[in-house]
């Protein structure tokens, strides 16, 4: 039994969690889709002419600006000539209503649905726009269903996990030899910088898809060679990782801002989102890309020489060199790797935004141990798998995730996020102490020893 909830433990956590977000986050939201976009279109057919106002509001990158676009189009395409259609923010729809206003149009109705019918723009409009007093707004029948596990922010959830996942297999190597390495926030803000940058001086916006993989590489390899010589210093002079790794974490962040002047680097080609944002055969790139990286790192780690050897290394150093294990190079391998990974981190996320930014990265580091001791390495060394790892990394997105959706507050997310570590640092030391009850006599023998 214990040996089961050990292998299992965490992605009974996971599965907990997501059905503890499930429950919490569950709300009426109004219905979209094409069958209720048609029936609001032939609803103001019945009961407006043609050459009424109408305004037809949505939020971008979410299922209601997909619905306000259907319905719209199906008013244009049955003759509807005065239609305004606003996908964007609260602040959009405010421009636009200040615009209609000054036009002295007559709104005769405004629909809306999911988040943008709870705008409070749209709630107290008679209040701020007294010339629209009354126009109708008309909000499609809801149903309950739960915010977290919509199909939209299920893919938030997993656009957020991938950079922390890539990162945290580099780390689950470097922690499972007994190290640490802080630099990798750092590393990430390097990358997307170094990669921008080689992409903007090849071609800037009109860059081809070969131009920007030789950014991405050069951006990756030279994460990678950071990565390497912090472990040459920590295998060739004894320095200790924290301090050597947050040397590099200070200088990384430091040469990322030199680069760019401290500045965002972009008018960057659309080819270079094919790595974050892009899909092949409807899979999303990302998590193609952590499936490949889990699945090579797994068998490394499980079916390899070298890959038993970092547990050599972490379980006892000395040992491991008594017997033939090449220590040193060990080591250096694993920084590397560490690096590397954060490079593809830093590509990944800045892809997703299209930008290089210095910025990026920030605290990044702590997410990525948090992942790798959640899920079950020892921040001693020599024991962990990197599948706990992915399942560390997905338990702290759910986690973000589902607090935000339930409106917390930073600081809040910030003492949760804690609390979770210092759960995981303590199931650690149960762990190798013996469990539980190594606790009750370590707290014996202090009592015993006053």
């Amino acid at each position: 039994m214990k040996k089961q909830l050990a292998n299992y433990g965490m992605v009974l956590v996971l599965i907990a969690l997501c059905l503890l977000f499930s429950l919490l986050t569950i709300q009426n939201e109004s219905g979209t889709g094409s069958g209720v976009a048609k029936s609001i279109a032939s609803r103001i057919e019945a009961k407006y002419s043609q050459e009424s106002a109408l305004l037809i509001v949505g939020e971008a990158r979410k299922d209601s600006g997909d619905f306000a676009e259907l319905v719209a189009g199906d008013l244009r395409n049955s003759g509807y000539s005065n239609v305004s259609l606003v996908v964007g923010t609260p602040r959009d729809l405010k421009l636009a209503l200040d615009q209609l206003s000054s036009e002295g149009k007559n709104l005769k109705a405004i629909v809306a649905s999911g988040d943008s019918a709870k705008w409070g723009v749209t709630s107290k409009l008679a209040a701020t726009y007294p010339r629209f007093a009354d126009s109708e707004i008309m909000v499609p029948s809801g149903k309950m269903r739960s915010v977290f596990l919509s199909p939209s922010n299920l893919e938030a959830v997993i656009s957020r996990v991938v950079a922390i996942a890539v990162v945290a297999v580099g780390m689950t190597l470097v922690i499972l030899t007994g190290g640490i390495d802080l630099s990798v926030g750092s590393l990430i803000a390097l990358a997307a910088v170094v990669g921008a940058l080689i992409i903007s001086k090849m071609g800037g916006g009109s860059a081809s898809g070969f131009v920007v993989f030789l950014g991405f590489t050069g951006a990756i390899l030279t994460c990678g060679f950071v990565g390497m010589l912090s472990g040459w210093l920590v295998a060739q002079f004894k320095v200790a990782p924290f301090i050597t790794t947050l040397a590099f974490m200070m200088m990384a962040r430091g040469f990322a801002k030199k680069i760019t002047g401290g500045f965002t680097i972009e008018s960057l080609p659309d080819a270079m989102t094919w790595l974050g944002q892009g899909k092949t055969l409807g899979i999303p790139n990302t998590i193609l890309i952590l499936l490949i990286l889990y699945i090579i790192a797994h068998l490394f780690m499980s079916q390899t020489r070298f890959g038993r050897y970092i547990y050599a290394v972490g379980g006892n150093e000395e040992s491991a060199r008594l017997s033939g294990v090449p220590v040193k190079s060990v080591i250096i391998f694993v920084y590397l790797v560490c690096g590397l990974c954060a490079g593809l981190g830093g590509c990944i996320q800045a892809s997703q935004i299209k930008v290089g930014t210095p910025n990026i990265g920030v605290m990044f580091e702590l997410y990525v141990i948090a992942a790798v001791v959640v899920g079950g390495t020892s921040l001693s060394g020599g024991s962990g798998r990197v599948i706990g790892t992915l399942i560390g990394a997905l338990i702290i997105g759910v986690i973000q995730n589902g607090m935000n959706l339930m409106g917390l507050k930073q600081f809040t997310q910030d003492i949760v996020l804690g609390a979770v570590i210092l759960f995981a640092v303590l199931l650690d030391k149960a762990r190798a102490g013996g469990g539980l009850g190594a606790f009750r006599k370590l707290g014996f023998a202090r009592q015993a020893g006053s």
